[in-house]
């Protein structure tokens, strides 16, 4: 089984049971002109992972193993977004609202869906879900159980918010997590600092920290 050097120690997993997740690669984050820089952020923190990421996924297709994107958003409606969620932001820009790329954060527009350089492919799992973690309201532990997953390789943004909140619900259903620190980003360096350094505190208490080199590497051994 391949091994990883991580922090807090080697990461050993079974790539029979173990996927990559790609969390929230969205326009309307990542894309200059966007929600994202909209809103004051510096889209370029995001956009710095997309080259590794990519190179990640292609070598992980190569060795034949399994992808899950997920993308947040919310129906036209917004029957799936509560208050709390939905009167953020300047009234101006808030989820629903008209932005350069669409309706912000709904399901279908173009600022929804994932960049090009990172298009998922025929066959791979497209997880829509309307909250931070990639569990809540989807139907990502069917997925997971029914392939035999045990095992996740966690990239995508953000790394404090929906990447943090992904892997800390991953780790209380038993899946162990290996965050990939070239491939998941904030708008703020400390928070990316800070973040990757919870997630590997106490020994892992949720979760181990690589770089996608070292992955690429051993599973093409």
């Amino acid at each position: 089984m391949p091994t990883v050097d991580a922090k807090p120690g080697p990461f050993t997993f079974d790539t029979d049971s173990t996927a990559l997740v790609v969390i929230d690669m969205q326009r309307d984050f990542l894309m200059p002109g966007g929600f994202g820089e909209s809103l004051g952020n510096d889209v370029s923190q995001l956009r710095r992972t997309i080259k590794p990421l990519a190179d990640l996924m292609a070598a992980w297709r190569a060795a034949g193993l399994p992808i899950i994107h997920t993308r947040e958003g919310h129906l036209p409606d917004l029957s799936d977004c509560p208050p709390a969620k939905l009167n953020r932001g300047a009234p101006s820009m808030r989820i629903g609202d008209p932005g350069a790329f669409g309706r912000i954060l709904i399901r279908g527009e173009y600022g929804h869906d994932i960049v090009d350089e990172l298009q998922p492919l025929p066959g791979e799992e497209v997880v829509d879900k309307p909250g931070k973690g990639a569990f809540y309201a989807t139907d990502l532990s069917e997925i997971l159980e029914k392939s035999g997953i045990t095992s996740l390789v966690v990239t995508g943004v953000t790394t404090e918010v929906c990447v943090h909140t992904t892997v800390r619900e991953a780790n209380d259903r038993g899946y162990e997590c290996l965050v990939l620190a070239d491939c998941v980003g904030s708008y703020f360096p400390e928070f990316q600092r800070v973040g990757l350094q919870m997630i590997a505190a106490q020994g892992g208490i949720f979760g181990w920290v690589a770089h996608s080199p070292e992955v690429i590497a051993a599973i093409r051994e």
